[in-house]
């Protein structure tokens, strides 16, 4: 039940920052997203319930789904893959950012 409050914190606090205007808003709300995503993924592993999963610790019918965490990791790396091409994008609009419109 507390995973869940704070998936549903995260989600929450990412959809408002997505909605937000600058840029580096919108990257924090895909990383808090992210973040939401990768408790989703160890929550639905079962890993509470179960022994770690690593052989020859515990039997293997106690063991957890490994798959979950190869799926966390996977989310990782695309996580911080994205949110480093985002702040790219930021930074390169000549060091600020696109919370006011410019005079040509």
């Amino acid at each position: 039940m507390t995973v869940a409050i704070g998936i549903g914190i995260l989600v929450a606090g990412g959809v408002y920052l997505l909605l937000q205007r600058g840029l580096v808003r919108v990257t924090f709300g895909f990383v808090l997203l992210g973040h939401a995503a990768n408790l989703l993924f160890l929550s639905a592993g079962g890993t509470r319930l179960r022994e770690a999963a690593i052989v020859g610790t515990a039997d293997p019918a106690l063991m957890a789904d490994p798959l979950p965490q190869a799926f966390v990791l996977t989310a990782i790396v695309i996580t911080f893959g994205v949110t480093v091409y985002l702040f790219a994008l930021a930074a390169s609009r000549h060091g600020g950012d696109d919370d006011t419109e410019r005079l040509p």
